[in-house]
């Protein structure tokens, strides 16, 4: 006769098979039974006035309608100032590189050093110039623009 080809390692592990199936049907047919019946109601979700989200729809009665033309979307534009450098900060320079093409410019209201790079210069500065800017925010701090020397009297 000949020898089975099922091994006893086999009949366990198909043993195992059918026994992890059975138990995910359970655990299936345990989920269905438990569910409060669910559908597209019990997953709606409500705003109210305030921003928060709720479960209950919004009574009709207490709502405001708003004038949508009223929203402005975006930062309004600045009007532009007819006298240019009442905006502009002065300050000193404290240290300037040439080659580097960067220095530091000395606020006089604020005392804090700013980064100035020569690409943002109107005129060549050196240091210890009297020197009008604009800030700026940059990725590590302040940085002056539009440099100007100003001519000492």
């Amino acid at each position: 006769m000949a020898k089975s080809k099922e091994t006893y390692s086999k009949k366990e592990k198909e043993k195992l098979k059918a026994k992890k199936k059975k138990e995910k049907m359970l655990r299936s047919e345990e989920r269905k039974a438990n569910s409060g019946g669910g559908g597209l109601d019990s997953m709606m979700a409500y705003v109210d006035e305030f921003g928060r989200i709720v479960d209950a729809p919004i009574d009709p009665s207490t709502r405001v309608e708003i004038d949508a033309e009223s929203i402005e979307i975006g930062i309004p534009r600045r009007e532009d100032n007819e006298d240019e450098d009442s905006g502009a900060d002065t300050g000193t320079v404290i240290f300037f590189n040439d080659s580097k093409g960067y220095g530091f410019i000395k606020d006089k209201a604020s005392g804090e050093n700013i980064f100035v790079h020569a690409a943002n210069l109107m005129h060549p500065i050196a240091e210890r110039d009297e020197v009008s800017f604009e800030k700026s925010k940059g990725q590590k701090g302040w940085v002056a623009l539009n440099v100007k020397h100003i001519p000492k009297v």
